[in-house]
Parts: structure tokens; C-alpha cells; sequence
């Protein structure tokens, strides 16, 4: 797997690519979308996939879907932002659409059926 400096220092050329200020990473192998399950053999493309993986390994979540179908970056942000509460918070949950500062649940029988 690549990583942003590694591709800009690889020869590949692109305009774009030296203005992007976060990280990037790229499959060249398809080592990852195979591990993950998103490699379509025939076709020798990945489906389009985004893995939510916590600091011990722990898959929290993930989304697959057809290439002709968007992502939204809003809502990968959102997951991440959810994970990242439920770890530091344990007992807690986030309920769906939930942004940082809204009120958060504690699980309980009494939420069956209410949610």
C-alpha cells in the first residue's frame, strides 16, 4: 500500500494530488480489497469500500457498494466521529445521524420498539 508521499515520489504525475493536504493511500497490489472482499476478480477493479477500523483492529464499520454509486466524506466523517465517542465513552451509544454535542443513549430494554 502506498501512501501519499510515496506516490508523489513514485513518478506518477498529477496536479491535483500535490495540492491535497490529508492523508491518501493507494492498493497497487489490490493486497487490500482482496483482504477486505471488495476485489472483483473478472473485472480487476474493487468495488467501492470504506472500512472504519478502531486502533486494536476492530472493524466498527464498513460500506460496499457498485462504483456508480457516491460516497458522501460528510457521512464517513460522522462514523468516524460516532467510533471515536463510543471508544472513549463505553456504555454509550450513537444513535443514527448522530453529530458530536447531541445526546447520546445508553442502551436499554426500555429503548425497544422507541427508537
Amino acid at each position: 500500500m502506498f501512501n501519499d508521499n510515496q506516490r508523489r515520489n513514485s513518478g506518477f504525475k498529477s496536479a491535483s494530488i500535490g495540492k491535497i493536504e490529508y492523508p491518501m493511500g493507494s492498493d497497487p497490489s489490490g493486497l487490500v480489497c482482496k483482504t477486505f472482499g471488495t476485489y472483483i476478480e473478472d473485472e480487476g477493479v474493487s468495488l467501492r469500500g470504506t472500512f472504519i477500523v478502531d486502533p486494536d483492529g476492530i472493524l466498527k464499520s464498513m460500506s460496499i457498494h457498485d462504483n456508480s454509486i457516491g460516497r458522501s466524506a460528510k457521512e464517513i466523517l460522522r462514523k468516524l466521529r460516532a467510533a471515536k465517542h463510543v471508544r472513549d465513552n463505553p456504555g454509550q451509544v450513537c444513535p443514527a445521524s448522530w453529530e458530536p454535542g447531541e445526546a447520546i443513549l445508553k442502551p436499554s430494554i426500555d429503548l425497544i420498539g422507541k427508537i
